[in-house]
């Protein structure tokens, strides 16, 4: 039986592949340990480490199988189909491992700078880097492991041979239809390069504010202040003007506007406004002040200005202001609320009858 078993001719190929897998499985096995324990002091490659775990269970087998029947004697019967076919699942592994290694860096990158906390521009500037960058890179690696899938094919590479002879027009067709995700690509670069905005900006695009909840490698989700969603391609903010308000930091400067009657004393107004914003949890304690920015024949138009830490407590601290001023001049002051006056009949000039 075992004579009948050796004089099969892939008897041999097929017994080194049945050591080959369960060597490479066991290497796999140890060498996990070993390199989980030495990058623990590192979080950045231990995130890398653990996210490639599983698609290298798949990979080093591949390999071993591919040393093994590469080995293999070049007249045995269906090697090269199995050749191709390991090869093509080992592209596939391979790629799948390089995909989940930039995905797991870019996390680790992340996990070490945590956007959870007051001052989280830097977090939210490598936060949007990682995540585009890896985004990016996935891509490319995903083309290419097709790519080279498809190169395995004799019959793909005659295929692009002949593609090759009318390039010129096949070329500009190509390039126009792929126009949209070259610049996508080419944005979402520039963005995780240059920063114009980064996760969590708070932004006014298209006349709606709202934070920057996801960008993809193709488009950014905004989420506008009513829990609405505002879908923007990348190549938006590369070639249209919008605000950011949290390009450098997080602090802004709010307005508001009440008009009053010229007869309304500014010296009870200023005295308000301070023991309103310095009651005012919203307030960062850094400016206030209240001025009359312009007079109309009827009103004049009073400016408060004041400081907070980020556009939603601003936000809050300018409704807080507002109603609070409001409150006051209705209490204290309502004879100088904005109002109309109409002269009577009375108050007008007596025209002289028409004489006959």
């Amino acid at each position: 039986m075992m004579t009948t078993l050796l004089a099969y001719p892939w008897s041999a190929p097929l017994l080194a592949a049945l050591l080959a897998v369960p060597l490479a499985l066991l290497g796999h096995r140890l060498a996990g340990l070993v390199l989980e324990r030495l990058t623990r002091s590192v979080p950045t490659l231990h995130a890398t480490l653990m996210a490639i775990k599983r698609p290298a269970l798949f990979v080093l087998p591949l390999v071993a199988l591919q040393l093994v029947w590469q080995a293999a004697p070049e007249d045995l019967r269906f090697v090269g189909n199995v050749r191709h076919l390991n090869g093509l699942a080992l592209i596939g592994a391979a790629t799948w491992l390089a995909v989940r290694a930039v995905s797991g860096f870019a996390e680790g990158m992340v996990r070490q700078h945590p956007s959870d906390v007051r001052d989280n521009l830097q977090a939210r500037r490598i936060l949007t880097q990682a995540r585009v960058l890896a985004r990016t890179a996935n891509t490319v690696l995903v083309v290419a492991g097709a790519a080279l899938m498809m190169m395995t094919f004799p019959g793909a590479r005659q295929v692009g041979a002949s593609l090759l002879a009318s390039a010129g027009v096949i070329g500009i067709v190509a390039g126009l239809a792929a126009k949209p995700v070259f610049s996508n690509l080419i944005a979402g670069l520039q963005i995780a390069l240059a920063q114009p905005i980064r996760i969590d900006d708070v932004l006014v695009v298209e006349g709606e504010w709202g934070r920057v909840e996801e960008i993809t490698g193709t488009f950014v989700v905004l989420r506008i202040w009513d829990d609405r969603r505002l879908i923007l391609p990348l190549t938006y903010f590369i070639e249209k003007p919008f605000q950011n308000w949290t390009r450098h930091d997080s602090q802004l400067l709010g307005s508001v506007f009440v008009y009053a009657d010229y007869g309304m004393p500014l010296a009870p107004l200023r005295a308000e406004v301070e023991r309103i914003v310095k009651a005012a949890p919203e307030w960062d304690g850094r400016f206030f002040n209240l001025r009359v920015t312009d007079a109309t024949e009827r009103t004049m138009q009073i400016r408060v200005l004041c400081t907070a830490a980020s556009s939603a407590l601003a936000f809050d601290l300018r409704c807080t202001v507002r109603e609070g001023l409001i409150a006051f001049m209705q209490r204290e002051y309502p004879q100088f609320l904005p109002r109309m006056r109409i002269e009577g009949d009375d108050a007008r000039p007596a025209v002289p009858a028409a004489q006959p």
